[in-house]
């Protein structure tokens, strides 16, 4: 375990993860490796997928020196800021999401913030981003972009939310980018192909770097006739009028 430095606060570093069940140095490089080697304080918001992936990528590290923070949807926020106590007290921490980059679509940007607000240094590494994997893939606008997270869960704000973000990527050339549960999937894709215009462009990215990756763009109306199975598959959905 490293010795903390008084005199210096750590640095938090913000550390990618596979998206999927592949050998991590397979998409991920070797800075990563390094990196965790030299961490024994972790926030993630599962310690038993975190000390997974750890082991996964350095498998000379030694587990019971681990520490971690658990960051997830039943975290009180009042005690996050403690999580950055260590970089108080001269230790580098590393903050883990359960899949691809802390931050992104990921509770992990809370953490940043408070970072920054007590002057600590943020050190973010290079790792797969489903949403830019997937925008980079689709052939729509990379230079004017909005990623909208999940869209409402009620049917009819839903329907209006649609057509409004329609209409605002057909006048401005925004390509819109979304994600959705897993098993929500199916219904999704067959509402946009129910609401979105035939002529606009819809890309839907699943399973992003795994062997069973799926990415296609076509227009609305060449999705009528695809049948397509996305029930519980990581997707990214990604539409341009």
């Amino acid at each position: 375990m490293r010795e903390g430095n008084q005199s210096k606060k750590g640095n938090l570093y913000l550390i990618p993860t596979t998206l999927g069940a592949n050998a991590p140095l397979e998409v991920l490089p070797i800075s990563i490796k390094r990196t965790i080697e030299n961490i024994d304080h972790y926030i993630a918001e599962n310690e038993k997928t975190a000390r997974r992936f750890i082991k996964s990528i350095s498998t000379n590290k030694s587990q019971p020196s681990l520490k971690f923070e658990h960051l997830n949807k039943f975290t009180d926020p009042t005690e996050i800021p403690s999580y950055l106590n260590p970089c108080l007290d001269g230790f580098d921490v590393g903050l883990l999401s359960e899949a691809g980059c802390p931050g992104i679509a990921d509770p992990g940007a809370d953490v940043v913030r408070i970072a920054h607000e007590k002057k600590i240094k943020v050190v973010p590494l290079v790792g797969p981003s489903s949403i830019l994997l997937a925008l980079m893939a689709s052939g729509m606008n990379g230079q004017n972009f909005a990623f909208n997270g999940y869209l409402p869960i009620d049917k009819n704000e839903r329907k209006n939310r649609i057509k409004k973000l329609e209409r605002h990527s057909r006048d401005y050339q925004q390509a819109q980018v979304f994600i959705e549960t897993p098993y929500r999937n199916n219904k999704l894709l067959e509402e946009f192909t129910k609401i979105l215009q035939p002529a606009t462009l819809l890309c839907v990215a699943a399973e992003i770097t795994l062997p069973t990756e799926y990415i296609v763009t076509q227009p609305i109306e060449e999705w009528y006739t695809i049948d397509l199975d996305l029930h519980k598959r990581p997707t990214i959905f990604i539409f341009q009028a």
